[in-house]
Protein backbone atom coordinates (compact mmCIF):
# COMPACT_ATOMS: atom_id res chain seq x y z
CA UNK A 1 0.00 0.00 0.00
CA UNK A 2 2.69 2.54 0.62
CA UNK A 3 4.04 1.99 -2.97
CA UNK A 4 0.63 2.97 -4.18
CA UNK A 5 0.37 6.53 -2.02
CA UNK A 6 3.57 7.37 -3.03
CA UNK A 7 2.66 6.84 -7.00
CA UNK A 8 -0.57 8.59 -6.57
CA UNK A 9 -0.15 12.30 -6.97
CA UNK A 10 -2.52 15.01 -7.79
CA UNK A 11 -1.09 17.91 -10.46
CA UNK A 12 -2.95 21.00 -9.27
CA UNK A 13 -4.07 23.46 -12.20
CA UNK A 14 -3.64 27.12 -11.90
CA UNK A 15 -5.15 29.89 -13.40
CA UNK A 16 -1.82 30.97 -15.31
CA UNK A 17 -1.02 27.63 -16.57
CA UNK A 18 -2.48 26.12 -19.94
CA UNK A 19 -5.06 23.59 -19.32
CA UNK A 20 -3.83 20.02 -20.71
CA UNK A 21 -6.76 20.20 -22.97
CA UNK A 22 -6.04 23.62 -24.47
CA UNK A 23 -2.27 22.32 -24.99
CA UNK A 24 -3.29 19.43 -27.06
CA UNK A 25 -6.00 21.76 -29.41
CA UNK A 26 -2.74 23.63 -29.39
CA UNK A 27 0.01 21.48 -30.17
CA UNK A 28 -2.80 19.60 -33.20
CA UNK A 29 -3.54 23.31 -34.36
CA UNK A 30 -0.21 24.32 -34.91
CA UNK A 31 0.90 20.99 -36.59
CA UNK A 32 1.40 21.85 -40.05
CA UNK A 33 -0.21 18.25 -41.60
CA UNK A 34 -2.51 16.26 -39.78
CA UNK A 35 -3.84 13.01 -40.33
CA UNK A 36 -6.79 11.46 -40.92
CA UNK A 37 -7.72 11.15 -37.35
CA UNK A 38 -6.69 14.41 -36.28
CA UNK A 39 -8.83 15.84 -39.04
CA UNK A 40 -11.49 13.89 -38.42
CA UNK A 41 -11.34 14.42 -34.61
CA UNK A 42 -11.00 18.30 -35.68
CA UNK A 43 -13.99 18.22 -37.31
CA UNK A 44 -16.09 15.49 -35.55
CA UNK A 45 -16.79 12.66 -38.43
CA UNK A 46 -16.23 9.49 -38.62
CA UNK A 47 -12.95 7.93 -40.44
CA UNK A 48 -15.67 6.22 -42.85
CA UNK A 49 -17.62 9.46 -43.36
CA UNK A 50 -14.16 11.69 -44.47
CA UNK A 51 -13.12 8.58 -46.50
CA UNK A 52 -16.11 9.34 -48.51
CA UNK A 53 -15.48 12.73 -48.81
CA UNK A 54 -12.24 11.74 -50.49
CA UNK A 55 -14.12 8.95 -53.17
CA UNK A 56 -17.08 12.07 -54.40
CA UNK A 57 -14.14 14.46 -54.42
CA UNK A 58 -15.90 16.97 -51.73
CA UNK A 59 -13.22 16.41 -48.61
CA UNK A 60 -10.32 18.93 -48.11
CA UNK A 61 -7.46 18.55 -50.39
CA UNK A 62 -4.88 15.60 -48.98
CA UNK A 63 -1.51 14.62 -49.47
CA UNK A 64 -0.77 10.75 -50.14
CA UNK A 65 2.94 9.34 -48.15
CA UNK A 66 5.11 7.03 -50.22
CA UNK A 67 4.03 4.50 -47.33
CA UNK A 68 0.20 5.34 -48.11
CA UNK A 69 -0.76 6.94 -45.29
CA UNK A 70 -3.06 10.03 -45.74
CA UNK A 71 -2.51 13.52 -44.69
CA UNK A 72 -4.00 17.25 -44.57
CA UNK A 73 -2.15 20.67 -44.54
CA UNK A 74 -3.69 22.57 -42.04
CA UNK A 75 -4.06 25.56 -44.15
CA UNK A 76 -6.04 23.69 -46.79
CA UNK A 77 -8.59 22.06 -43.83
CA UNK A 78 -8.72 25.88 -43.10
CA UNK A 79 -9.94 26.64 -46.86
CA UNK A 80 -11.99 23.50 -47.26
CA UNK A 81 -13.91 24.60 -44.13
CA UNK A 82 -14.30 28.52 -45.54
CA UNK A 83 -15.43 27.66 -49.13
CA UNK A 84 -18.06 25.82 -47.35
CA UNK A 85 -19.09 28.42 -44.98
CA UNK A 86 -22.84 29.77 -45.44
CA UNK A 87 -24.44 33.54 -44.54
CA UNK A 88 -26.12 32.57 -41.29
Amino acid sequence: MAELSQMSHTTRWTEGDPSPMSTATTAISSRERLTVAEVCADLGVSRSTFYEWRVKRIGPRCIKLPNGEIRVRRIELERWLDSREEAA
